[in-house]
């Protein structure tokens, strides 16, 4: 199970690394937000599309994902501008004012030099922004550049609203509607479904298909080699906004589906109808939608509207779905109702502080998002925890013991604990090392599986960690 938002999928990389090189055997891997990149590309043997130079976490392009959209950095440039030129005359003539002042304190504290220096700068600022230098037309290129804006903007919010779907009505405030969610989700969905694809491809030279076509091409790869080797079960879950529901993406080989969808028959039928996509049987073009949702943030970027079968429970309606940070405990029940037995839980944030231990407070809105989302998974991670029982045999939590990398620090952050900078490349080793150490060594080298064999002729009847673990304490040489 990988789950987090942002970032995180660069740990996630380093784990399923460890995971992969020391031979454990996964049959199902399952996914929610950020997650469920490290989800697909490890269900169809391509996890070394994520920790590789030319993966997409140690590939300098990934610094680029999630920026402001690039509307809200035009105005933000073009208000820069008409600000400096509106307001660089009025300091410059105050400079000249206050020229011959300073060049008396230079002369004060014995710096002549200094007079010539500051005088020369007004003679400069009279001769530059004199009311006859200072062009009249400079406030009517202004007024230009802000109807451009407004075109842009009123451009933008047309060519996004094709995007989703003709046709949606639209309520709310006019700005709202011209600026909408203030980063971009595009480049991120581009980015991590042309890596999949690079995976999916090898080594031919083939351009990534559009988005329906690349959603049927991996269902149809993952359904034809599911269950063997390096290949594996896929579960995504993500959250429906317009049903209010969350809504599960599921490929299971038999007899675990059958199993998995057992549960529609019940009393919660309708529900489960409503809240199941079966990858295997609907259209196979929801598997993109799955991917392009789990990375959509709520009220941060905008949501990913997929059109459900005319033939589904939801009669072809089309539905806004993004990810929803609290659904960790039902990531781990739709595992459960999977059939898993034993859990590897990856979280890229470490556990919560106590006493004495504050954190640093973020004055950019990134950081400051980036904190109220770390925070937020962190409380539900420990809720979903609490919350397990004993639906598993055993539930092994993989976390970093300190990760001051926020969701949203593409680029790497400076840690002031210690003292430096870190990257995603160090992120990803850091998750190498923890899954080597918190699992490889701590569960898989103690209990001998896939490392020694057991002495004697003991067979086990089952292929539960957990089990053979019990058993292999009284299988020991005399």
């Amino acid at each position: 199970m990988l789950t987090g938002t942002g970032t995180a999928g660069a740990y996630h990389a380093g784990v399923v690394r460890a995971l992969h090189e020391a031979g454990v055997k996964v049959d199902l891997v399952a996914g929610r937000g950020i997650g469920a990149v490290g989800a697909m590309f490890t269900a169809i043997d391509g996890g070394s599309g994520l920790w590789e130079s030319n993966g997409v976490w140690r590939n300098a392009g990934v610094g680029r994902l999630y920026r402001w959209r690039r509307i809200l950095r035009a105005a933000l440039w073009m208000a820069s501008a008409a600000v400096a030129t509106l307001v660089l005359p009025m300091v410059a003539l105050v400079g000249a004012a206050s020229a011959y002042p300073v060049g008396y304190l230079f002369k004060l504290i014995g710096l002549d030099v200094g007079t010539s220096i500051i005088s020369a700068y007004a003679r400069l600022v009279d001769t530059v922004f004199a009311p006859t230098a200072f062009p009249t037309y400079i406030p009517r290129l202004i007024l230009i550049a802000v109807v451009i804006l407004l075109a842009l903007l009123l451009i933008d919010t047309f060519l996004s609203s094709v995007r989703r779907i003709p046709r949606r009505r639209v309520r709310g405030d006019l700005w709202w509607r011209l600026l909408g969610t203030p980063l971009e989700v595009s480049s991120a969905v581009k980015w991590f479904s042309g890596g999949l694809w690079q995976v999916m491809s090898g080594a031919s030279r083939i351009e990534v298909p559009v988005n329906k076509d690349l959603g049927e091409r991996y269902v149809e790869l993952l359904g034809d080699n599911v269950g063997q080797p390096g290949f594996c079960e896929l579960l995504i879950v993500a959250h429906d906004i317009d049903a209010r529901r969350d809504i599960a993406y599921a490929l299971l080989a038999e007899p675990h589906r059958q199993a998995y969808l057992a549960d529609v028959s019940g009393s919660d039928a309708e529900g489960r109808l409503l809240e199941v996509v079966d990858l295997s049987t609907e259209p196979k073009r929801l598997a993109f939608d799955a991917l392009a949702s789990s990375l959509s943030l709520p009220l941060i970027t905008e949501p990913h509207f997929v059109s459900h079968a005319p033939e589904s429970a939801w009669r072809g309606e089309t539905h806004r779905v993004s990810d929803r940070l609290t659904s960790t405990s039902r990531l781990l029940d739709e595992v459960a109702r999977a059939g898993a037995e034993q859990v590897i839980l990856v979280s890229s944030f470490p556990s919560a502080p106590g006493p004495h231990t504050l954190a640093v407070d973020r004055h950019d809105v990134r950081g400051r998002a980036g904190q109220y989302l770390l925070s937020s998974e962190t409380a539900a991670l420990q809720d979903a925890l609490a919350s397990v029982g004993t639906r598993f045999q055993a539930l092994f939590h993989v976390q970093p013991m300190h990760n001051p990398v926020g969701p949203f620090d593409f680029n790497g952050c400076y840690d002031k604990e210690s003292d430096r900078l870190i990257n995603l490349d160090e992120l990803v080793n850091r998750g190498y090392e923890d899954g080597s150490r918190q699992f490889v060594e701590a569960v898989v080298a103690e209990s001998g599986e896939l490392i020694d064999a057991p002495s004697g002729e003991q067979s086990y009847e089952t292929d539960s960690i957990s089990e053979r673990l019990a058993a292999h304490e009284y299988d020991v040489d005399e």
